[in-house]
C-alpha cells in the first residue's frame, strides 16, 4: 500500500496554493524522469481551486496530456460536460493555460456510453500502454456528499469491476445518467491520487472516510505504489 498524508490548511485560499504547488512538483518530475506528465482531472469544486491555481505554477505545458477521471456523456457545451468546464474556465482563461485541445484525452459524447467507454479505453490505452491498470502520474479527484469518487457510487456494481481501466455507468444516481468512468484498479495504479476539498459541508463526508474509514467509493481509493495525498481547509477538517 502507498502513502497517505492528510495536509491541513487554514483557508480555501491555502488550499488552493498547496494543491498547485503538489501539482508543479509532480509536473515536473514527471517531465524530468519520463517525459511527459499524464494528469487525470474531476469535474465539481476542484475546477475552481485549478483555475486560481494552475496560472502560478511554471511547468513545460507542451508535454502535458490531460485525461478526465470521468466524464459524462453529453455535448461538449454542455453544463454538465466535465471537459466543456475547463475548456471554458482554464484553457480559454485569458490564455492562461497554454494547453491545446489535443492534449486532452475526451470522452466521444456523439456515441452511447458504452461505446463512448471502450472509445475512451483504446485512448487511454494508446497513451498509457494496455492493461487494466494504466499508472497516470497524478489523479485530481472528487468526492461527492454521499462519498462518491469518479463516477464510482456506494453500492454500484462498478466497484468491484477488476478487469478493464475504464467503465459505462447508464444509471449514475446522480444525472446524468450516462457517463464513462475509471475504474478502481486504474485509480489506484496512480503515482499520486488526491484530494482537495474545503468547507464545512465537507466535514461529515471526510470525517466518515477518513477517520471512521467506511468502506465508501472515496475510502477505496488506496494507490497500491504511490502517494494518497488530502488537501482540507480547517472547516473540512473539523471532524477528524
Amino acid at each position: 500500500m502507498g502513502k497517505e498524508e492528510v495536509i491541513v490548511k487554514e483557508t480555501v485560499e491555502d488550499v488552493t496554493k498547496e494543491l498547485a504547488s503538489l501539482v508543479e512538483k509532480e509536473a515536473n518530475e514527471a517531465i524530468q524522469s519520463r517525459g511527459k506528465f499524464i494528469i487525470g482531472l474531476s469535474g465539481g469544486s476542484l475546477v475552481n481551486f485549478l483555475a486560481a491555481g494552475l496560472p502560478t505554477i511554471s511547468t513545460d505545458w507542451s508535454l502535458w496530456h490531460v485525461l478526465f477521471c470521468d466524464e459524462r456523456v453529453v455535448p461538449f457545451d454542455s453544463d454538465d460536460s466535465t471537459f466543456g468546464v475547463y475548456r471554458r474556465q482554464l484553457k480559454s482563461n485569458g490564455g492562461a493555460l497554454p494547453l491545446t485541445e489535443s492534449q486532452f484525452l475526451c470522452v466521444d459524447p456523439a456515441l452511447d456510453a458504452d461505446t463512448a467507454a471502450a472509445d475512451y479505453a483504446a485512448k487511454v490505452s494508446a497513451l498509457l500502454g494496455p492493461g487494466r491498470a494504466p499508472r497516470c502520474d497524478l489523479l485530481l479527484l472528487g468526492m461527492g456528499p454521499d462519498g462518491h469518487t469518479c463516477s464510482l457510487f456506494p453500492g454500484h456494481a462498478l466497484l468491484s469491476v477488476t478487469d478493464r481501466a475504464v467503465a459505462a455507468i447508464t444509471d449514475s444516481p446522480k444525472p446524468p445518467p450516462a457517463r464513462v468512468t475509471l475504474t478502481l484498479p486504474a485509480v489506484n495504479a496512480a503515482r499520486a491520487a488526491v484530494f482537495a476539498m474545503a468547507g464545512a459541508g465537507k466535514a461529515d463526508m471526510v470525517r466518515r472516510v477518513l477517520r471512521d474509514r467506511e468502506p465508501l467509493p472515496a475510502a477505496l481509493v488506496q494507490p497500491t505504489d504511490g502517494r494518497l495525498v488530502w488537501i482540507l481547509d480547517q472547516a473540512a477538517a473539523a471532524k477528524l
